[in-house]
């Protein structure tokens, strides 16, 4: 019996030191499920904080950028609004100087003109009664003698038009521009002033206006070449004689000339 007992005692405590050490590892290993858990949960929100960081500073670099756009849109369109304005500026200039040296010119033409009829009625003998005579019958002018203005900024449309007036005996200045066009008038009036609708700085239109504004020049016949049919109204409010459509007929062109010459304006 004693040994029975002293077997079962040795049993219990077998069993109880089993218990304990499975109690124990379980502990330990609810301690580093625990532990294990804490890490994550530490690395996950350091991941989030990251993604968060990330995210704002992407955020911050991103409005530094649309703030620098901004303000270089806003540089360049100030730049080019100050560019505008200076181009502008000279435009005005160059169309006033333009302007005051045809009418500069003309005015000297026109002294000119003035002395040399002066002139010859000083010489001209007086007489008790002039004869009655047949009035004087006006030849037209002849191409020779006919200076055809080509104002187009087109060098191959210079070139072609101008061979075209030479060809028919015509004396011609071109312009390569509208601007170009009134600094050559105010040296050398034209007879026939033959002009392209779009060009820099000075159109066709405004070409024409300026034409028609100054009395020494309002004279001059003008021919508007456009591929534009709409332009009908616009070139006659601003003083075109005739618009001709692209492509237009070189007998047609020629035909309006001579008329201008045989007629004048109109």
């Amino acid at each position: 019996m004693a040994a029975e007992e002293a077997a079962r005692i040795e049993a219990d405590r077998l069993a109880a030191e089993e218990a304990a050490r499975l109690e124990a590892q379980r502990l330990a290993e609810a301690e580093a499920a625990r532990l294990q858990a804490e890490q994550a949960a530490k690395a996950e929100a350091e991941r989030i904080a990251a993604e968060e960081a990330a995210r704002l500073e992407a955020e911050r670099v991103a409005a530094e950028q649309a703030a620098r756009i901004a303000a270089e849109r806003i540089e360049s369109e100030r730049i080019a609004a100050e560019q505008a304005a200076r181009a502008e500026a000279v435009r005005l200039e160059a169309v006033r100087a333009a302007e005051q040296a045809a009418q500069a010119q003309a005015q000297r033409i026109a002294a000119a003109r003035l002395a040399e009829e002066a002139a010859a009625t000083q010489q001209q003998p007086a007489a008790p009664a002039a004869p009655v005579v047949p009035a004087r019958v006006i030849e037209p002018k002849a191409a020779a003698d006919t200076v055809v203005m080509i104002a187009d900024d087109s060098k191959v449309v210079r070139v072609k038009t101008n061979r075209l007036l030479v060809n028919n005996q015509f004396q011609v200045a071109m312009a390569e521009d509208g601007l170009d066009a009134m600094k050559q008038i105010a040296e050398r009036m034209p007879d026939v002033l033959i002009t392209d609708v779009e060009m820099p700085g000075m159109n066709g239109f405004e070409l024409t206006r300026h034409v028609r504004e100054n009395p020494l020049t309002a004279h001059i016949p003008v021919i508007m070449i456009s591929a534009e049919e709409s332009y009908q109204t616009k070139a006659a409010d601003a003083g075109v004689d005739v618009l001709l459509g692209k492509p237009y007929s070189d007998t047609v062109m020629i035909d309006h000339i001579q008329r201008f010459m045989r007629q004048g304006r109109g």
